[in-house]
């Protein structure tokens, strides 16, 4: 009996420890609930290019619309070929099926209300390389007509997918990017940043090292770390907290 209560109490622990950071964004009022999504803010960030035509490559994150907000962000994956003039924004969308959108839109406007950050950007000849491999990598994405929140498929096991599939397209997902672990049935991966490797179980459970990332420990689909590299605690919900990571280019 006493073995009993002392793993219910270590469990107990675990989960108000996975659920302070989320239960904190909503407290402080990070997270507003009182907003409707067909009148929250969509105004441009100012983080894409001017200058038409020339290839980009980038990556955004942006919290997610309401209570799911205190858990994660939204991530997705810009694109624009050499000679174009339009950007082309891929991502995925819970309500829609297939659930892969892709086509011409504001690049870097806010995610209903939440502005966006930049986590990768690659410009010039680097990015004219990776359009055609991104446009492909899209195309074959492996669970078009499925969508779970929690711990995927996603939006951001989505864009993970891409990134991994892509050589020389990194871009280290933030701790808050629920679903990025979900591995499509693989145990094991190279992390995002291209920096080091993971172990996942369904996303649900895993472990990462890399030079980017740092050590990440995964539990029920939300993520601890520290990165040595450049000094952060990570911490479910509440994302990084010390130096800002460095965004490829």
């Amino acid at each position: 009996m006493k073995m009993l209560l002392r793993g219910v109490g270590v469990g107990l622990l675990v989960v108000a420890l996975l659920l302070a950071g989320p239960l904190w964004m909503l407290a402080s009022g990070a997270v507003p609930l009182d907003r409707h999504w067909s009148s929250a803010d969509r105004t441009p960030a100012g983080l894409a290019p001017e200058t038409p035509g020339t290839p980009v490559v980038q990556v955004y994150a942006a919290r997610a619309f309401g209570w799911r907000g205190a858990f994660g962000v939204h991530t997705w994956i810009v694109t624009r070929a050499e000679g174009e003039e339009d950007f082309r924004l891929h991502h995925v969308l819970s309500w829609r099926r297939p659930t892969v959108v892709s086509g011409v839109d504001t690049p870097d406007r806010a995610w209903f209300g939440n502005p966006p950050t930049l986590l990768a950007d690659y410009r010039g000849e680097a990015a004219a390389a990776l359009v055609p491999l991104i446009d492909a990598a899209i195309a074959d994405y492996p669970e078009p007509e499925r969508y779970r929140a929690w711990p995927g498929p996603n939006s951001n096991s989505f864009v993970a997918w891409v990134i991994r599939e892509v050589p020389g397209f990194d871009a280290a997902l933030p701790v808050t990017a629920v679903g990025r672990d979900y591995l499509f049935g693989e145990g094991w991966a190279p992390t995002t940043s291209g920096s080091g490797y993971q172990l996942a179980l369904g996303g649900l459970f895993g472990v990462s090292v890399a030079r980017v990332e740092g050590l990440e420990i995964t539990l029920l689909g939300l993520t601890f770390g520290i990165d040595v590299r450049r000094p952060a605690l990570k911490l479910p919900g509440v994302g990084r907290l010390g130096m800002a990571p460095l965004a490829p280019r």
